[in-house]
């Protein structure tokens, strides 16, 4: 009979998903030795090996590959066992581990972790900001509970909760203020800054403008919102950014918030889990708590033309 532990199945998840033994031994929150002797364990267990031990980097041999999947899937169903005792709590307690997209990480998450702190002590909340793919892509494996993102995201497996809307709007350098606002045309024209490739903001904007594509010259990429307002406000080009950031990233820079007009262009955010979550009545207490947090945000946008 072979004897495979669970702390040596989490161990040797962490070490498939980091590839190297000191951040694999940080994640699982014990030494490295500690982690290395485990994984070693498991291979003597298996007969076989599981590992590619080089200086810098780690590769898992093609049955570790095949392995980490098997091993991803048990740790799941061993988790949702857990997750089918709290679920028989009337709130929410233990670990909750909730993925934002990086266009509303910083504008909504203070509020929500600060309020399910407060309302659910006992809770364990851990955040995790990422694009869209990678958040569907951990979701999918068990490594998250939740995620708040663009609606849709049109996969069977998972619900989808609507949160809210919110409109995006054009940023300009100061010395455009009180001069129209162009449409989606007019954009086509000008030198637009959006997000990097990855970011489904940047292609909500380019389907707004009715772009698939652009010149190197016409449309420049940035790394994050902040990034591309100080851009605009250095008069390299303009770019559109959603209505929740402009309180944070455009009070330190010089330049013109302005609405486009109707119709506006939009988003739908909400949050998404699997359905054989058994957390779901719990979930949806989070999603109510999500969607205060944006009324209070929205209530205080300064009114622009």
């Amino acid at each position: 009979m072979i004897n495979v532990t669970l702390r040596q199945m989490r161990y040797f998840e962490a070490l498939a998903l980091h590839r190297h033994f000191g951040r694999a031994a940080d994640a699982c929150a014990v030494s490295q030795p500690a982690l290395s002797f485990q994984i070693k364990e498991l291979e003597e267990a298996l007969g076989v090996q599981l590992v590619e031990r080089g200086a810098r980097q780690v590769r898992l041999t093609s049955l570790g590959e095949d392995l980490a999947s098997r091993v991803r899937g048990i740790l799941r169903s061993v988790d949702e066992l857990g997750e089918l005792a709290r679920a028989s709590r009337d709130g929410l307690a233990g670990r909750l581990r909730i993925g934002v997209i990086p266009t509303i990480a910083p504008y909504l998450l203070p509020s929500i972790v600060g309020t399910l702190t407060r309302q659910y002590p006992e809770a364990d909340v851990r955040v995790r900001e990422t694009v869209t793919p990678k958040l569907l892509e951990e979701l999918g494996e068990g490594r998250l509970d939740t995620a708040i993102v663009a609606l849709p995201v049109s996969e069977p497996s998972y619900e989808e909760v609507p949160l809210f809307a919110e409109d995006f709007v054009l940023v300009r350098p100061g010395e455009d203020a009180g001069t129209p606002v162009p449409g989606p045309e007019g954009l086509r024209e000008m030198r637009l800054l959006l997000l990097e490739e990855g970011h489904c903001f940047r292609d909500q904007a380019l389907s707004f403008c009715n772009m698939q594509s652009a010149a190197p010259r016409e449309l420049l990429d940035g790394s994050s919102l902040s990034t591309l307002v100080q851009m605009v406000s250095a008069g390299i080009g303009v770019t559109l950014i959603p209505e929740m950031a402009v309180p944070v990233e455009t009070r330190s820079a010089v330049v013109s918030v302005a609405r486009f007009r109707d119709p506006q262009p939009s988003r739908t955010i909400g949050m998404i889990w699997r359905r054989s979550n058994p957390l779901a009545r719990q979930l949806m207490q989070v999603a109510e708590v999500v969607r205060q947090a944006a009324d209070g945000l929205r209530s205080s946008y300064a009114p622009m033309g």
